[in-house]
């Protein structure tokens, strides 16, 4: 659907047989009050679009959920003891907190962090009973590694989700789609060794991080691509996942390649990311696969134009979420593979 004319399930609002169950999206006020208010981040954002989501007259429903936060276990499927250890209990370096930013850290930013990464653990689970699609008004942390966190991530929700996915016997394959301007460098190095993974990142090259790790398919950009050639390039992205024929997708949706976005470089029109996402979504409604969407970077400024772009993101989903097939979970679209 590289036409640029809106995709059937998000023209056809009147057809009768979609499901009117609400997309369900995980956030907590600790996304924004977490991050401390003198902090080099639009914390803001989280909030806005909460505030956005709930004040539109939307045409399919989205529901929000509250996070629990994630488990030591849960962290310990990608990341090194040592590391979580001494997050978790307040001795991480100055050099190792230089890395991650969002300084100065508040009291309760290890708490937004155990929470961030359960909101995505969660929409991941949701997916697994109900199919269709759900989402983290957050996360997306693909800057962080096994032992070290880089680039506002401290844990890697991606990885830990990708992982917990791959331990279920109805799960033999999971995609990483990352369509974040910024190389998920993190995601790519924690699970390159791991049977049934595949990431693919599409980005901007001179771009951070500017030590890059190599995604099993990486497809850069040059600075000032803008929508025809990003959106080519998100099209070869969709045709190796496609190949790939993945169990669950995990959609790493960051906006940051806007053209307002103060470290994008893409050049990309609020139409263009909006057509970006209707490109991902239709390839989740025609294959009926489960998604989890992550809502990654988003810098613009003024602030605004990244909200209203993941005001598009999320009501879109909203919408392909109300066309996916009636099946429950995993089990229903295996039956019906089996059935074809």
């Amino acid at each position: 659907m590289r036409s640029g004319t809106p995709p059937p399930w998000l023209e056809d609002e009147d057809d009768p047989s979609p499901l009117k169950s609400p997309l369900s999206i995980w956030y907590h006020d600790l996304y924004t009050m977490g991050i401390d208010p003198t902090a080099r981040f639009p914390r803001d954002r989280y909030k806005m679009l909460e505030e956005r989501i709930r004040g539109a007259q939307l045409p399919s429903p989205i529901e929000f959920r509250e996070p629990g936060p994630a488990s030591e276990d849960d962290l310990l499927r990608v990341h090194g003891s040592d590391y979580v250890d001494r997050f978790l209990g307040g001795r991480l370096s100055d050099r190792e907190i230089n890395r991650i930013g969002l300084k100065p850290w508040r009291s309760s930013f290890a708490q937004r962090t155990l929470l961030i990464m359960g909101g995505s653990i969660s929409a991941l689970e949701h997916v697994f009973q109900h199919g269709g699609i759900s989402g983290n008004m957050a996360g997306g942390t693909h800057h962080s590694h096994a032992d070290f966190g880089s680039g506002y991530c401290v844990f890697n929700d991606i990885a830990i989700c990708a992982k917990i996915a791959l331990e279920r016997e109805d799960v033999e394959r999971v995609a990483v789609l990352d369509l974040d301007v910024h190389q998920g460098d993190g995601t790519a190095a924690t699970l390159r060794d791991t049977p049934g993974a595949l990431t693919v990142s599409v980005h901007c090259e001179a771009n951070f991080p500017f030590r890059k790790v190599a995604s099993d398919f990486d497809l850069p950009l040059p600075a000032g691509a803008g929508d025809s050639e990003y959106l080519d390039r998100v099209q070869e992205g969709l045709d190796i996942v496609s190949d790939f024929s993945p169990d669950v997708l995990l959609f790493q949706a960051g906006v940051d390649a806007l053209a307002s976005d103060a470290l994008g470089k893409l050049k990309v029109s609020r139409s263009g990311m909006r057509l970006r996402n209707q490109m991902v979504l239709s390839h989740v409604v025609d294959q009926g696969l489960p998604c989890v969407i992550f809502m990654g970077g988003g810098y613009s400024d003024p602030i605004k134009h990244t909200v209203d772009a993941f005001l598009d993101l999320f009501t879109d989903a909203a919408i392909a979420n109300g066309r996916m097939q009636r099946t429950t979970g995993l089990e229903g679209r295996h039956r019906e593979s089996e059935a074809v």
